[in-house]
């Protein structure tokens, strides 16, 4: 027979507060020994939680502190509180009664049981009396406009009321048909001057460094979709104006926010399939059947799709020694790259990206223990499995978002306004140099070989 009783329940526990430590301390009047397990910031963010402020770690610590808390545990996954109970020999289960039904089918495990919560605060209540409300401006209208409007509603302390476009027609139309969009501007200075703290930027390639550098000046922060500059030097005087001015400049790369996306990065972190030796992605889309402007497909695929693969090798493989392209072109633009990154150690990065060829857009991660295929489409990572030589010990990682995905990725750029934080853990400065990397070396390349061409038909 057991000497003690053994209790269990689960959290969040943003912003520690007095109804989180009273539910504790009632949990632990039930018995003898209290664990309590703290929500990954993955798991959170998988399961719609996209508002929480503070960091696993820091979250951790302040339930540590706690000094009628036995045990501390991280909750990692859905299926992970069935493991535990049996892991730890659970006696009852504890929960607040707002989830009451939700965990019935642990009585299996051990006993449940929902207990009172302390009325009038929550973390969302103080979240909304903490922080002030960001107001951002959208820049551009154009296919995802709507979508990002829409996924912004299930942030916190996040509004968006204007649009700016240097169209009249377009900017007076979008805020007729709009039900939030109240204020159009066609004049960039003066949609600057208003009360707005960030933008997001989404117009075509050429015009991101101009309208980055003035929202930068103007003390904006800004979400600007990828690629943020078409040369280096460009890129490498936004991030500094940026840290200058002290706001926050992030590539709007959806993917790298994804909850799946950072669990897969942990994962190999924890060497799960031991060392990584080569990363392939494949990212092709046909846009001339999605009705797409001829002026938007002659940007280049490389510069419209590179940024999907860059992120996938430069996040496993960091920085490239060396890179070398295999284009295919209509005309003045590719259609098609075959990318070859060279890392330290021998290792390679091969990207696929095109615009008018079509193929399967996986991924594969490769190790010495076995591999991980994420299946398309790969950059809206949702689903990876490690396989091994053994098929008998294939793993499968499942998580799933809602919308479209960019609501993790405006979560992350609000967050990080209202904690006054400058940069991602999810994409640094660092991440993205190296991400665009690719595109500036290949637009470098291809300026130079036009130059070559001028002055060889000038002799």
């Amino acid at each position: 027979m057991k000497d003690k009783k053994t209790i269990i329940t689960y959290g969040t526990y943003d912003m520690l507060h007095v109804g989180h430590m009273k539910l504790l301390e009632r949990a632990k009047a039930l018995g003898d020994y209290l664990i309590v397990g703290v929500t990954d910031e993955n798991y959170d963010r998988s399961r719609g939680k996209l508002n929480v402020v503070e960091s696993t770690k820091k979250r951790v610590k302040a339930i540590e502190a706690l000094d009628f808390v036995d045990k501390v545990i991280v909750e990692r996954h859905k299926n992970q509180k069935a493991e535990d109970m049996v892991k730890y020999d659970v006696d009852i289960f504890a929960i607040g009664d707002d989830w009451v039904g939700a965990f019935d089918y642990l009585n299996e495990y051990t006993h449940v049981e929902y207990l009172a919560r302390t009325e009038g605060i929550s973390s969302t209540k103080l979240r909304r009396e903490n922080f002030d409300i960001i107001r951002m401006g959208i820049v551009g209208v154009g296919r995802d406009t709507q979508a990002f409007i829409e996924e912004s509603k299930f942030v916190s302390n996040l509004k968006i009321n204007r649009v700016y476009s240097s169209d009249f027609l377009t900017v007076k139309n979008f805020t007729k048909n709009s039900d939030s969009i109240k204020y159009g501007h066609d004049n960039y200075d003066d949609f600057l001057d208003t009360s707005i703290s960030a933008v997001y930027i989404d117009t075509s390639l050429d015009e991101h460094y101009m309208l980055i550098k003035k929202a930068i000046e103007a003390g904006k922060h800004v979400l600007c979709e990828n690629p943020l500059a078409l040369n280096k030097s460009e890129l490498k005087e936004l991030l500094s104006l940026a840290k200058k001015e002290k706001v926050l400049l992030l590539s709007a790369l959806k993917t790298a926010f994804l909850p799946a996306f950072n669990q897969l990065l942990t994962e190999l972190d924890n060497g799960i399939i031991g060392e990584i030796k080569e990363v392939r992605a494949t990212r092709t889309s046909l846009y001339k059947e999605k009705n797409y402007s001829d002026e938007f497909i002659a940007q280049g695929a490389t510069n419209i799709l590179s940024s999907y693969p860059s992120l996938l090798v430069s996040k496993i493989l960091g920085k490239s020694n060396k890179i070398t392209f295999f284009d295919q072109k209509d005309g003045d633009y590719d259609i098609s790259n075959l990318i070859i990154s060279e890392h330290k150690g021998g290792k390679i990065g091969v990207s696929r990206v095109a615009t008018g060829v079509k193929s399967e857009g996986d991924a594969v991660i490769s190790g010495t223990k076995g591999y991980i295929y994420i299946p398309a489409p790969w950059w809206l990572t949702q689903k990876f499995e490690v396989r091994f030589e053994n098929e008998h010990k294939t793993q499968v990682f499942n998580y799933q978002f809602d919308g479209c995905g960019l609501r993790y990725m405006i979560a992350e750029f609000t967050s990080l306004i209202q904690r006054d934080k400058r940069k991602s853990k999810m994409l640094t400065p660092s991440d993205m140099m190296r991400i665009n990397r690719v595109l500036l070396e290949y637009n470098d390349r291809e300026k130079e070989k036009k130059n070559k061409e001028i002055k060889k038909g000038k002799k």
